[in-house]
């Protein structure tokens, strides 16, 4: 009986989600609104930097920092 009830609600979100997806209008991205000022792209090393080196870095100094404080925590 646990099966059949997964089962159908697996098939439930997919249909669900399926749904949502195929129903969803696009986001129009193309039309631009009154006041509306992009900037200027950027280069793939801005793009990498960005999106890539920094969330890493931000990681490393995270666990840097976590791992720091734990150890001194253990040697008192």
């Amino acid at each position: 009986m646990d099966k059949k009830n997964a089962l159908r609600a697996g098939a439930v979100a997919t249909g669900t989600t399926l749904m949502m997806l195929l129903m969803s209008s696009p986001a129009l991205a193309l039309t631009r609104d009154d006041g509306d000022d992009p900037g200027p792209g950027l280069s793939v090393m801005e793009t990498l930097g960005l999106f890539v080196v920094a969330p890493i870095a931000l990681f490393v100094v995270i666990a840097g920092l976590v791992m720091v404080m734990d150890r001194s925590k253990k040697q008192a």
